[in-house]
């Protein structure tokens, strides 16, 4: 391999030839083999960084014109809209485990700006002095994570949300006039519409994305402007509001300033708040997947209330076994969901002073959340969801045999009668009418008139 040689404030470093990172990347790559190639710094990290990259140059541009030139600006906005179209992302190779700070994946940025910059211009650019002008990496690691985090649950799970809602909705529509038994504690219940049932699902998955939603507003603020401490020691005035306008206008949403930069740089809990709605639609994905597992189980022994799509060969010495596969990924993906809520949790906890520093353990663990689950959502409406039929035959039978039918008898014959009724008609084989009637109870007629399941849903 043939190497070139840069150098920092420690010294010379041989970076191999055909790579546009540095010297703080290259003492970070040797310091860290720790998950090299499986924990690597999340890609939306590095792409937020070439945003705010661009933002910092303009801004720069307006306010410190002369440090930063029209070409040197030029130069750096043109290199790091590469970075943030994930062009160069085979120059970021820094694992998650690093400093605390992100301060590592900061350089990495700078100096692959830097040098991408110097060799498209023919200019001379610093990865301190120029690209990373007005900035330290203890506020923009923080403003990387908070665009980052913004762009994958806007532009990722909640796309995805809303396609399985509108699914749910097609089959509340499908199922509208289909009656079942509910069920309680695992135990027969009164009866209810399927449309019933999914919309309870429908309704989970748009208070998740409501919840979802509510958290944006507050990652929207961003730490940029506050530098090493919070003080925005190095920064122009005004940076910290221009660049968030900036920021806005890169992304087409809008960020602002944090009003608090000491807050923005070691508190953590908007990450935290907006882990958690990601957690609360997993919990519901997790009993929504087994709602629909259990009324698919069978297709002879299970309850085989409905069908799902049969996509694939579910046993290796069993033929013919078919399994609910989506449901079981769906079920694993809220599991880790739930895990990494742990990390993000005391990730946060872990502001000393004036720095948060598990900061790149906790936006791993929140991104991988968003990933895994807004694919987990998607591949589920449309391999499992979009498929779900009703077997009206069966969950009719079941409806008819519901020993809690006797609930609609109570306000006519007494609780204590009515579980009289429904304990005979058990123990003897019998149905609740033959019960009501042989008990003396109620006559045939009167039994007909009350226990009318159109009339219980």
């Amino acid at each position: 391999m043939e190497y070139r040689i840069e150098h920092d404030s420690m010294g010379e470093v041989k970076v191999p030839a055909d790579r546009l990172w540095g010297a703080q990347t290259e003492r970070s790559r040797m310091n860290f083999p720790i998950g090299v190639g499986r924990e690597t710094m999340p890609r939306e990290i590095i792409h937020a960084f070439g945003i705010l990259k661009q933002a910092a140059a303009l801004a720069n541009r307006e306010l410190r014109p002369d440090k930063m030139t029209e070409a040197k600006c030029a130069a750096i906005v043109s290199a790091a809209q590469e970075v943030a179209s994930g062009a160069l992302d085979g120059h970021f190779p820094l694992v998650t485990y690093q400093t605390g700070s992100g301060t590592q994946s900061n350089m990495n940025a700078n100096e692959v700006i830097a040098n991408r910059a110097s060799l498209v211009s023919g200019l001379k650019l610093h990865p301190n002095d120029d690209v990373n002008m007005s900035q330290s990496s203890n506020d923009t690691f923080p403003t990387a994570m908070h665009i980052a985090a913004r762009l994958m649950l806007e532009d990722s799970l909640l796309p995805a949300v809303r396609g399985l809602v509108k699914t749910m909705k097609r089959l509340e529509a499908e199922n509208a006039d289909v009656i079942k038994s509910g069920r309680t504690h695992l135990q027969d219940a009164t009866p209810i519409r399927f449309s019933q049932e999914i919309s309870g699902w429908r309704a989970s998955l748009e208070r998740g994305a409501e919840l979802i939603t509510a958290s944006l507003a507050p990652l929207s603020e961003l730490a940029l402007g506050g530098t090493a401490v919070g003080t925005g020691l190095n920064a122009p005035k005004g940076f910290d509001e221009l660049v968030a306008l900036k920021i806005s206008d890169i992304t087409g949403k809008k960020f602002v300033t944090a009003p608090n930069k000491f807050h923005s740089l070691t508190s953590k809990s908007e990450l935290v708040a907006a882990h958690g709605a990601v957690k609360a639609l997993a919990c519901d994905m997790m009993k929504i997947a087994n709602d629909v597992r259990f009324l698919a189980s069978g297709p002879r022994c299970g309850l085989g209330e409905i069908t799902i799509p049969e996509n694939e060969p579910g046993s290796s010495i069993m033929p013919g076994k078919v399994n609910p596969t989506q449901c079981e990924q769906v079920t694993m993906v809220a599991a880790r969901v739930m895990g990494n809520d742990t990390v993000v949790g005391f990730a946060a906890s872990q502001g000393n002073f004036e720095l948060n520093v598990f900061m790149p353990v906790m936006i791993e663990a929140f991104l991988q959340s968003v990933r895994l689950l807004s694919e987990s959502i998607r591949s589920f409406d449309l391999r499992c969801a979009s498929g779900i039929r009703a077997d009206r035959e069966r969950m009719g039978e079941y409806m008819r045999r519901s020993l809690m039918l006797v609930t609609a008898l109570s306000p006519h014959i007494g609780y204590e009668n009515a579980a009289r009724v429904a304990h005979t008609a058990h123990e003897t084989g019998v149905t609740l009418r033959s019960a009501a009637v042989s008990l003396g109870f109620l006559a045939p007629e009167e039994f007909d008139a009350i226990v009318d399941p159109e009339k219980l849903v």
